[in-house]
């Protein structure tokens, strides 16, 4: 119990760089080695399957991040109550948040598995499957679906690991499913010849260890101790959890919608041009993952401040949090510029990675980087800041940021601009959507930093006789 109370002051004294350092660290790698699931299996699929295997993991992707999106709706928004709470010194409310967000991951996981394992056709066909990819995507998705149980409960528990103080817990656990998959994905691609179902079993490997770490790690958490009447549903509480994680939510959501939409556009408009609908699927597919490795760092530096803002905002120390936010948004910054100059100069040496294709592909692949990631040097900022409102507990403005270039903006104009631009309209919102919400982000950041001024500690309470 002095360790959790040790750990609670420090979020309120030491100084904000090591702090950052020490949640940060942990929380990018994590997310990191959790979009690298996708990308170990596309770049052996890429070289053992070909470029249909990797339109297959493209079509069900989508699948795997409305799961995901769940598990961070539950685990983002039980993490930043907790840290609320515990800034707040409610400790009992804290432990009870965290309870009700267990047992909602695993009514989620649940249903998920229903779901994915009786509508799997009608859903692949609604995320763009063609003809020539359906059988490479049923073979994938039908063992995929068997982990998703074990993702959302393994996912969303991580969080709240990373935010009670144990981010390297955390990190561990990521580290280990990743690393299970990493070996056994060569293994059953290309010793045992299972194709894109070894890829499938791999990566569900992978995660049952990650949720096994992360299970057997509650009974031992610091700063509270979840008991199974913490574990009933109170619906005030899981309300309150789900709002603060729906900024994640409406992330993955969202994410999951422009995928979808960005899917049929390119087969649609693929088959009037060039490329067909095949290529632009597969090609596309790629830029979406590698992207999500960058998207990895912004978000982990958001969610590694998260439980400094987060507590420091609840005690009411104005400068500590905003302190955190700019060093967050320094930092997310300077790897988006990072990545700006990869994409734009280096694409082919990152597309080899997934296969040698034909030129056809090579082309298409390389427009989707220069043209679709054309600003991304601007998303480290939007996402910090999104984050930022969420550990706030100011879900509505943490909605909007997320909802402004996912969704607001990227999915009309994928609509919109291949009718002027052919499939390449599809790219070419990317950069539209980023610029508009730079600016939206930009000025909801500056409003807060003037109401952060006027933030003082709350006055102690008298005895109210709650615990």
């Amino acid at each position: 119990m002095m360790e959790a109370l040790s750990e609670t002051k420090l979020l309120g004294s030491a100084p904000i760089p090591k702090l950052i350092m020490k949640y940060t660290v942990p929380s990018v790698i994590s997310l990191l080695v959790n979009s690298l699931y996708n990308i170990v299996d596309q770049i052996f699929i890429g070289q053992g399957v070909g470029y249909l295997g990797n339109a297959a993991t493209n079509i069900i992707f989508p699948i795997t991040v409305i799961a995901l999106a769940f598990a961070l709706l539950v685990g983002d928004g039980a993490a930043a109550y907790l840290s609320l709470k515990l800034g707040q010194n409610q400790k009992r409310q804290a432990q009870k948040g965290v309870g009700n967000a267990l047992t909602l991951m695993i009514l989620f996981g649940i249903a998920f598995l229903v779901i994915g394992l009786f509508f799997l056709e009608p859903l692949v066909r609604v995320f763009g499957a063609t003809e020539n990819s359906m059988p490479y995507a049923l073979d994938y998705g039908r063992i995929i679906v068997l982990g998703l149980p074990f993702v959302v409960v393994g996912t969303g528990l991580n969080s709240c690991i990373r935010a009670e103080g144990s981010p390297k817990i955390a990190m561990l656990s990521m580290i280990a499913g990743a690393v299970v998959n990493t070996v056994l994905d060569p293994i059953f691609i290309f010793v045992l010849h299972w194709g894109v179902e070894g890829a499938a079993w791999a990566t569900i490997l992978g995660q049952v260890l990650t949720f096994v770490i992360s299970i057997t790690y509650l009974p031992k958490m610091k700063t509270i101790k979840i008991k199974r009447a913490d574990m009933k549903l109170a619906p005030k509480t899981s309300k309150t959890v789900m709002g603060y994680g729906i900024s994640s939510f409406i992330t993955q959501i969202a994410i999951t919608l422009s995928v979808l939409v960005a899917n049929n556009m390119l087969v649609q408009y693929g088959m009037a041009s060039v490329y067909g609908p095949d290529i632009p699927l597969a090609a596309f597919g790629i830029v979406m993952k590698v992207n999500q490795i960058l998207l990895s760092f912004m978000i982990g530096f958001g969610l590694g401040a998260q439980p400094i803002v987060g507590f420091n905002y609840g005690a009411g120390h104005g400068k500590r949090v905003k302190q955190a936010y700019l060093i967050s948004i320094t930092c997310a910054t300077l790897v988006a510029i990072v990545g700006f100059i990869l994409f734009q100069f280096f694409p082919q040496a990152i597309i080899n990675l997934f296969g040698s294709e034909e030129g056809l592909y090579n082309e298409f692949a390389q427009k989707s980087f220069r043209i679709f990631l054309m600003l991304c040097l601007l998303n480290g900022f939007q996402m910090v800041t999104g984050i930022f409102f969420q550990a706030l507990g100011k879900p509505v403005k943490a909605a909007l940021i997320t909802l402004s270039r996912q969704l607001l903006l990227l999915v009309p104009a994928m609509l919109v601009l291949p009718h002027f631009l052919g499939v390449e309209g599809v790219l070419w919102a990317g950069p539209v959507a980023d610029a508009i919400a730079f600016v939206i982000a930009l000025v909801l950041a500056v409003r807060e930093m003037k109401h952060l001024r006027a933030l003082a500690p709350p006055q102690p309470q008298l005895c109210t006789g709650q615990a």
